[in-house]
């Protein structure tokens, strides 16, 4: 079953910052800055987390993963408002390579 979370990151150094972006981009949307949203099943979710685990100084950096819940509760009812320019959620049926 795949959850919906958001994760957000605070990262102190430059280049890590941009490997960080550049392994999020492979799991989510990028809504702003250092925020993703990001549909994951359990298994997506460990592996993610290992990688970051592995880019990051965890005395210097922060990750957060924050669970929306399941996506299929979130079908009707987006989980995200936005005020001023719309949110426009990814479409998951189409693969970009």
């Amino acid at each position: 079953m795949l959850a919906l979370y958001i994760v957000t990151y605070d990262i102190s150094d430059p280049k890590r910052l941009q490997r960080v972006f550049k392994t999020m981009r492979n799991y989510g949307d990028h809504l702003q800055l250092s925020v993703f949203e990001c549909q994951l099943s359990g298994a997506d979710l460990a592996i993610l987390r290992e990688k970051l685990r592995e880019l990051i100084h965890p005395d210097e950096d922060q990750v957060l993963f924050i669970r929306l819940g399941p996506v299929e509760s979130h079908r009707d009812e987006p989980a995200i408002e936005a005020l001023g320019r719309p949110y426009a959620p990814r479409d998951y049926s189409v693969v970009v390579l």
